[in-house]
């Protein structure tokens, strides 16, 4: 059997507490628990003769008990005392609230204690670190030792053991390679086999990142061949609605693009040629397209929407939030409320009216019943059967088992970058196969949206509309804040407010970040004379939209809120943003929080309030206040922070790196070239293993959208 294969439930000497934690991380294999890598390493290496201990060294002594016993305090701690000797001599060990160690560690035991030589009174001991039994080999000590991010209650020590059983099981059995020769060859890689071997028990760290590169090579590897081999599939469907493009329906695009309240960008218009060309193709589109907050990409959606509409085909629109879905609800159709005016006159066809599209919205908080909406008319009451709306928009909902559509031929999706293979599977199964376009405003390296998105096609909108000016962002040190509350009381403005928080106590480390319920009290008698509004995550729908209608009809001065902020809220009056703790923020992060002003043609500002004194943050605030480009942000916060802080699924719905960086761009060029050779001279057929890898990956791609 193929250690693939091998179930976690196979391991000897294992509970079944311990194999249900190893499950809930989603290790079900010997293969996947292999692929679960070490964060750091400790070095033990150093083995030392009792006479030649020397304070403040990491060491390793080997030796046999030859006393053992235990003490407990006055304040009833227990201590554990061994003394362990050598050729050379004795030397004392001290444990703490340890006592099963009496039971384990016995007297005339050989065993290997690894930890610092500290000095207590005139004489030198240990303060154990790790130590083991001595049998045939060292796995705690003696090395250098690897140490596991320790989830779900699984310590290192565990996973260690249960790590060096399947590598020596495998020393045995032998490993497959996945690569042709020529790939690892010409790419100067380690063997799979021995990379495993050495990233979980290195000679050396020369030794460990050698292993790393060929795994981070693997994995950024099987990455862009599935890209490539989804885009392949892709490109041989057929959409299920074909796109026409008259000469009526020409004219009408113009007019919409002229009843705008703005001209397009040369990069919208770039951005829009490339669209609509998918659009025409019987190809069904999968593009990916990037743009700063307030570039202008819902215009170029209603763009498609309309082009849709037009061939007489329905739009879905998804939102990752109630928030956001409400907010493309109110520009489309203000954008549509306006083309309409302009074109009740139209010389094209005086019944023009039907020519503009009807637009739904479908939230979760809305009473749905026989699959009705409200109507896109604010002021009517009415229902309609769905199959009457032309661009609906809403959360993921949309899709759901219980809504059937019949004439989609668009979908769109903004801020769900993991939106794919499940979903499109899921529209197929209704009978679809319509065009996607993804849409995000997060800022991402091209390399990286290219390793990412590899099977998508990419579109970026890299400049900011006509007259938009440039929001002025100031670190504000601790000594000044009470003089920028005075400069905001100023302002005829209306201003956010963003704590990391809700509460304090929700992490107990956390307790000196100003948390947005507390704050909120603070501000109240800060700015008495002014209307606050809090608006958090954990609120009921109708309590967000109530507030966030309330602050942008002027009703609130000063919205206190968390991050929900980030995406989504468009106030143009607002041009105030004040970040609590900015350096609890990644500088991506604060660049969408700053996006929410500078939504008009007045001058807008972003403050920085951070206690903290460390010349790194303080740093790392002053490039992002002198910065105003997302990409070169994103640049930055990749090599500060790292992949996993930016691009982690927890935070944004990005891929999961196990071993791989997105910052080394050297590799993902070399992984890419080495994709492209395999592409031009194998059929992966031939390679069972590397199919089998490559079909897993996408399996884990699905389950997790």
């Amino acid at each position: 059997m193929k250690i693939e294969d091998i179930p976690i439930e196979n391991l000897p000497n294992t509970s079944f507490i311990t194999i249900r934690k190893f499950k809930s991380l989603g290790i079900n294999t010997y293969f996947d628990l292999l692929n679960y890598f070490p964060y750091r390493y400790e070095n033990y290496s150093l083995i030392s003769p009792v006479n030649k201990l020397q304070e403040g060294e990491i060491v390793t002594v080997i030796g046999h008990i030859v006393e053992t016993k235990q003490q407990i305090t006055r304040r009833g701690f227990r201590l554990q005392f061994f003394k362990l000797a050598d050729d050379t001599g004795v030397v004392e060990l001290t444990f703490y609230n340890q006592s099963y160690l009496l039971t384990i560690l016995k007297k005339g035991m050989k065993v290997a204690i690894a930890g610092q030589v500290k000095k207590f009174g005139r004489k030198l001991t240990i303060e154990p670190k790790e130590y083991e039994i001595v049998n045939s080999h060292l796995i705690h000590t003696g090395r250098l030792v690897p140490i596991y991010p320790e989830k779900r209650g699984l310590s290192s020590r565990t996973i260690r053991e249960k790590m060096y059983f399947i590598l020596d099981t495998l020393r045995v059995s032998g490993f497959e390679e996945i690569f042709p020769k020529e790939i690892i060859s010409y790419n100067n890689l380690i063997d799979e086999q021995t990379a495993y071997q050495k990233i979980h028990f290195p000679e050396n760290l020369k030794t460990a990142e050698k292993a790393k590169q060929r795994l981070a090579f693997n994995e950024l590897f099987l990455i862009q061949l599935s890209s490539q081999l989804v885009k392949k599939e892709w490109k041989k469907e057929k959409v299920g609605n074909k796109f026409m493009l008259n000469k009526m329906n020409v004219q009408l695009i113009d007019r919409f693009k002229d009843s705008l309240p703005f001209k397009l960008t040369n990069a919208q218009k770039r951005v829009w040629d490339e669209i609509r060309s998918d659009l025409l193709k019987t190809v069904p589109m999968n593009r990916f397209l990037q743009g700063e907050v307030g570039s202008g990409k819902t215009v170029i959606a209603a763009l498609a929407c309309y082009l849709a509409h037009l061939n007489g085909y329905q739009s879905l629109f998804m939102a990752p939030t109630e928030i956001l879905a409400q907010q493309h609800y109110n520009t489309i159709t203000s954008l549509f409320k306006k083309f309409q005016i302009r074109n009740s006159k139209s010389e094209i066809n005086p019944k023009s009216q039907i020519l503009n599209p009807k637009t739904a919205l479908i939230t979760g908080s809305q009473k749905i019943s026989n699959l009705q909406l409200p109507s896109a008319k604010p002021a009517s009451s009415f229902q309609q059967p769905i199959s009457n709306f032309d661009i609906i928009i809403g959360t993921h909902a949309l899709i759901s088992k219980k809504r059937n559509f019949n004439r989609v031929g668009l979908v769109i999706i903004d801020e769900q970058h993991r939106f794919g293979v499940a979903q499109r599977a899921e529209l197929k199964n209704k009978g679809l196969n319509p065009h996607l376009l993804t849409m995000t405003a997060t800022p991402i390296p091209r390399t990286v949206a290219l390793t990412l998105y590899g099977e998508l096609d990419l579109s970026i909108i890299d400049e900011m509309p006509v007259g938009r000016l440039a929001v002025k962002t100031f670190f504000v040190p601790k000594a000044k804040r009470q003089s920028c509350y005075q400069w905001i009381k100023s302002q005829i403005s209306q201003v956010f407010i963003v704590c990391p928080l809700i509460e304090e106590s929700e992490i107990e480390t956390m307790k000196s970040v100003k948390a947005a319920k507390i704050e909120f009290e603070n501000l109240k008698k800060i700015f008495s004379v002014f209307k606050l509004g809090l608006l958090h995550g954990k609120m009921k729908s109708k309590e967000k939209n109530a507030i966030m209608t309330a602050f942008k009809n002027r009703s609130l001065d000063i919205l206190v809120t968390t991050p929900v902020v980030e995406v989504g809220v468009d106030v143009p009056n607002a041009t105030i943003m004040l970040i609590e703790a900015a350096e609890r923020f990644g500088l991506a992060q604060l660049h969408q929080l700053r996006g929410r002003v500078g939504r008009s043609n007045r001058q807008s500002y972003c403050f920085l309030f951070s206690e903290k004194e460390d010349l790194g943050i303080l740093g790392r605030l002053r490039f992002f206040a002198k910065t105003n480009d997302g990409n070169k942000l994103a640049e930055e916060d990749l090599k500060i922070r790292g992949p996993g802080n930016i691009y982690g699924i927890k935070q944004h719905g990005y891929l999961d790196l196990k071993i791989a960086s997105l910052s080394d761009y050297p590799l993902i060029e070399k992984t890419k070239k080495a994709v492209e050779y395999f592409e031009k001279h194998y059929d992966i057929n031939q390679f069972k293993l590397l199919k089998e890898r490559v079909e897993k990956y996408r399996r884990g791609n699905i389950a997790q959208n």
